[in-house]
C-alpha cells in the first residue's frame, strides 16, 4: 500500500560516501564557519563529518526514523542533512509552537535548488509560494473562489457521475475475474480520483489520463527526493555530477506543455463562444481578465496553481481511500459495523447521494481514524524559519527547514490509547477533529499553511466510500487472512545522484 510522498526520502549512505571527497572541499569550510553561531540549538543525535545525520535515516522511511530519533532526543530535534539544517517537531506541544504560537515565524516554504528549477521566482502556486502579500492574495483566491463550500458543492453532479463509472468498472472487473484473480481496487481508485478532480478543475475528463497519472507519479517522486544539489547547495560540483537537474527540467517541460495546452483550449473557448464558469480553471482565467488584484495573476502562476490542484486533489483522495479499504479488510468487525450503518440509512434506495452522507456518523469516524494512522503527508509539507526564534528555550536559526512529524504524533501512546490499532470509536465522544485546533491530530496541518482543499478532498472520499460499502461486499482473495494483508508503506525511491 503506497503512502503519500514524504518530504524527505530515505537516503542511502554508501552512494553518498562515494562522492564525499567531491563535495568536501566545496562546502565544509563554509558550513562549519556558520554552524551554531552562538545559538542554543535543539538537541541532535551524533553526526558524521560532511554528511551530518544522513546515516540515521538510512534503511527506513524518514518519518519512522525521525520518530525513533525523537524518542531519544526530544520533541524538538535538530538534524543536519548535508548542509541542510532541519528542525523536527514530534509532539503536540512542539507542533503547536510551529503551527500556532510561532506560525508567523514558520509560515514560508523552503525552496531547494531542484524545486527552484521547476518553479522560478514568481511562478510558484499555492503550495510553494513564499509567505507574503502575494501568497495571501493567492490563498484568498483559493479559499473564497476555488475551494469554498459553495464551490465544492457545485461539483456534486460530477462526483456522483464519476462514482457511478467507478462502480460499473468494479462490477465489470469482478464479473470478468476468475475466482483466483483479485480486482485491482487501488488502480481503479487512482483513476477515479484523477477523473473526478480533473473534471472539477478543467470541466472535462483528460483524453490522456494514463499519461497524466504517470507524469503525476513521477513528479511526486522527484519532488520527494533530496538530491546532492539540495543537500549541498554551496557545491557547484554536486550540481555538475547529479543527474537530477536534467530530470527535473524534462519533467518541467512535459508538465508545462501538458498544462499549457489545457489553458490555451480554455482561453480559446472564452474568446470564442464563451460559456458558463463550470470549472476551476475558468474561475482563474476570469480573475486574470478582471485584473483588479494587487498582484496580477500571471498565466505561469495559473499553470502552477492548476498543477497543485491536480496533484493535491487526486493523489490525496486516492491514497486515503486505499488506506481506508485496507484497514477495513483487516478489521472485519469495523467493516460490518460501517456497512450496517450505511445500508440502514439507505434502506430501499438505489443509489447513494451526498444528501444522505450526514447521517452516516460511524463512517465519518472510520475516515478520521484512517487519517490518524495514515496521514496523507506524514511529515506534512516543510516550513522554513523566517526569523531566528525560540522554541522550548532553544534557538531555531533563520533559514532552518522545519518538519512536523504528524505521523509520529498521531501514533504516540502518550496521547492515544492502543495507538497502533484501528479503532474508529475513539473519536465517538470527543471533539478532536482535523480542523487544525487539536495538535495531536493534524493530518492536514494547521495555521496559515494548512491545506485549503480539505472539503474538496473529503467530498470525494466520503461519497466514494459510502458507495463502495453500500453496493459491494468485500473479501480478501482466496486463502488470504486479514493478518496476511501487507500494510507496509511504500518507500519512495532512494536518493540517487
Amino acid at each position: 500500500m503506497a503512502a503519500a510522498a514524504d518530504v524527505l526520502v530515505c537516503l542511502l549512505v554508501i552512494p553518498l560516501l562515494a562522492i564525499v571527497p567531491l563535495i568536501f572541499f566545496g562546502s565544509v569550510a563554509r558550513r562549519r564557519a556558520g554552524e551554531g553561531g552562538g545559538h542554543r540549538l535543539p538537541p541532535s543525535p551524533w553526526s558524521l563529518p560532511v554528511i551530518g545525520h544522513l546515516h540515521h535515516l538510512a534503511g527506513a522511511l524518514p518519518h519512522h526514523a525521525m520518530r525513533d530519533l525523537a524518542r531519544r532526543h526530544g520533541p524538538l530535534m535538530l538534524l543536519r542533512l548535508g548542509e541542510l539544517r532541519v528542525a523536527v517537531a514530534s509532539s503536540p506541544d512542539a507542533a503547536r509552537e510551529v503551527m500556532k504560537t510561532r506560525d508567523i515565524d514558520f509560515a514560508t516554504r523552503p525552496m531547494s535548488r531542484m524545486t527552484r528549477l521547476v518553479f522560478p521566482a514568481g511562478t510558484e502556486g499555492i503550495i510553494f509560494a513564499p509567505y507574503g502579500e502575494e501568497w495571501r492574495e493567492l490563498r484568498k483566491i483559493c479559499t473564497v473562489e476555488l475551494l469554498s463550500a459553495r464551490r465544492v458543492h457545485s461539483f456534486r453532479a460530477v462526483r456522483e457521475e464519476e462514482v457511478r463509472r467507478l462502480l460499473n468498472s468494479i462490477a465489470a472487473a469482478a464479473e470478468a475475474a476468475s475466482p483466483a484473480k483479485a480486482v485491482n481496487l487501488s488502480e481503479m481508485l487512482s483513476a477515479y480520483a484523477a477523473d473526478s478532480s480533473v473534471r472539477a478543475i478543467i470541466g472535462s475528463r483528460l483524453k490522456e489520463r494514463d499519461k497524466y497519472l504517470t507524469m503525476l507519479e513521477r513528479g511526486l517522486k522527484l519532488f520527494a527526493r533530496h538530491t546532492l544539489p539540495d543537500l549541498y547547495p554551496s557545491s557547484r560540483l554536486a550540481m555538475l555530477v547529479s543527474r537530477m537537474p536534467g530530470r527535473m527540467m524534462r519533467h518541467r517541460e512535459e508538465a508545462t506543455a501538458f498544462n499549457d495546452a489545457i489553458i490555451k483550449e480554455h482561453q480559446e473557448k472564452i474568446n470564442g463562444a464563451g460559456g458558463d464558469e463550470d470549472n476551476l480553471l475558468d474561475v482563474l482565467l476570469r480573475i486574470q481578465r478582471e485584473g483588479d488584484l494587487q498582484f496580477p495573476l500571471s498565466t505561469e502562476r495559473i499553470r502552477t496553481t492548476v498543477g497543485d490542484m491536480f496533484a493535491g486533489g487526486s493523489e490525496t483522495a486516492a491514497t486515503a481511500l486505499q488506506w481506508i479499504m485496507a484497514e477495513l479488510m483487516r478489521n472485519p468487525r469495523v467493516m460490518r459495523k460501517v456497512q450496517d450503518e450505511i445500508r440502514q440509512v439507505l434502506v430501499g434506495q438505489q443509489k447513494v447521494t451526498e444528501d444522505s452522507l450526514s447521517n452516516m456518523s460511524y463512517m465519518h469516524l472510520v475516515i478520521k481514524e484512517a487519517l490518524r494512522l495514515h496521514p496523507p503527508v506524514p511529515l506534512l509539507l516543510p516550513r522554513e524559519c523566517r526569523n531566528t526564534c525560540q522554541v522550548f528555550g532553544f534557538d531555531v536559526p533563520k533559514g532552518t527547514m522545519v518538519l512536523v512529524n504528524a505521523w509520529a504524533i498521531s501514533r504516540d501512546p502518550k496521547y492515544w490509547d492502543k495507538a497502533e490499532e484501528f479503532i474508529p470509536e475513539r473519536f465517538e465522544h470527543t471533539d478532536i477533529d482535523f480542523k487544525g485546533t487539536n495538535f495531536e491530530y493534524t493530518p492536514f496541518g494547521a495555521g496559515r499553511r494548512m491545506c485549503p482543499g480539505i472539503a474538496f478532498g473529503l467530498a470525494n472520499v466520503e461519497l466514494t466510500l459510502a458507495n463502495l460499502l453500500y453496493h459491494f461486499d468485500w473479501q480478501l482473495p482466496d486463502g488470504m487472512e486479514a493478518a496476511d494483508l501487507d500494510m507496509t508503506e511504500e518507500m519512495v525511491d532512494s536518493m540517487y545522484i
